[in-house]
């Protein structure tokens, strides 16, 4: 009994072979052309009109920052989860701490596989933080460590956090993650040690010189004890505010705000495909919001009403038609 609730439970998420699920939505080309619809509607829930608060702003101004990331363009090479390690001082925790689920990396590619084990179909699918405007994280956090600014970044406050883990439970998409050594301080082969003095010493004491010049000096050097997260490179984004105001008190700008494709997070820089796009979803004629208009996109867990700022687009497969894993779906492409 348990075994077929769990293949019921699977193929309602995934999908059955040449179907379309609800947390992966696929198509063939073919189909989709005809009915621009069917990724449409896969949610028996609709909108809730009534929340149980008010939200304090409408996390939009000046900016609204939204990512999109397309499933048909994704590879699954990993770029992106190299390229925000890098970015962001994401600690090597080393193959010790990764068998007792302690990765750190702040992405990661999920990957799905259904049919024959002879020529399964897979999808790549990166799952990072949503920055989700009703936040269950938010909602349980006892120091208001995780909070919403208003432009719809969910923020971490690594000074208040006290590691409680709350957080971590109530994401529905586990892409928080606990920091539970000073990794950083720490080479992967080397026996963990928490650090017992004063955090601040801890980059003169305990870590070398060639060690401090490998990481990013823009991002802060997260200590054991706090939970962390993907931040859209906000670094990135506060350059980027920066330097447009600064352009427009000089008079070489025409507007304070940041225009379209001028923030590029770690992951989209690194994407070899460009199936991860970044930008403002107040400029409707921005790649993000274009992409978040498309009839692919959809939310994840959208039956949460988590109302995420990341879309995914749904993929789309372009099969040799009469092939035997791939019956005929009219004219192909």
């Amino acid at each position: 009994m348990i075994d077929a609730v769990g293949a019921w439970g699977r193929d309602e998420r995934v999908g059955k072979i040449h179907e379309s699920g609800s947390l992966v939505r696929e198509g063939t080309w073919a189909a989709y052309s005809q009915h621009r619809e069917m990724f449409q509607g896969h949610s028996s829930h609709g909108p809730a009109e009534l929340q149980l608060f008010d939200p304090p702003s409408s996390f939009s101004h000046p900016h609204a920052w939204g990512m999109s990331i397309d499933l048909t363009k994704c590879i699954g090479c990993s770029a992106c989860v190299i390229a925000c390690q890098a970015e962001n001082n994401i600690p090597i925790v080393g193959k010790d701490q990764v068998q007792r689920n302690r990765e750190m990396h702040w992405i990661r590619i999920d990957r799905y596989f259904k049919g024959p084990a002879e020529q399964p179909e897979f999808v790549h699918m990166p799952m990072t933080c949503h920055h989700c405007e009703t936040a269950p994280c938010e909602q349980v956090c006892p120091v208001a460590a995780t909070v919403h600014d208003s432009e719809g970044l969910n923020t971490m406050v690594y000074n208040r956090c006290i590691g409680t883990r709350y957080c971590s439970n109530n994401c529905p998409a586990k892409v928080r993650h606990f920091n539970f050594f000073d990794y950083q301080a720490t080479a992967p082969n080397e026996v963990r040690k928490p650090w017992l003095g004063i955090p601040d010493t801890q980059q003169n004491s305990e870590i070398d010189p060639l060690r401090r010049m490998q990481f990013n000096p823009e991002v802060t050097v997260r200590m054991r004890g706090v939970m962390e997260k993907c931040t859209f490179c906000t670094q990135r984004i506060q350059a980027a505010k920066i330097s447009a105001r600064v352009a427009h008190a000089q008079g070489r700008r025409d507007t304070p705000l940041v225009k379209d494709g001028e923030v590029i997070p770690a992951c989209a820089a690194a994407c070899p495909t460009q199936a991860i796009l970044f930008g403002d979803l107040n400029d409707r004629n921005g790649r993000v919001a274009s992409a978040h208009a498309d009839p692919r996109a959809y939310q994840f867990l959208e039956e949460l009403q988590l109302r995420p700022r990341t879309r995914y687009l749904a993929k789309l497969r372009n099969p040799v038609s009469g092939s035997p894993d791939h019956p005929p779906h009219g004219e192909e492409r």
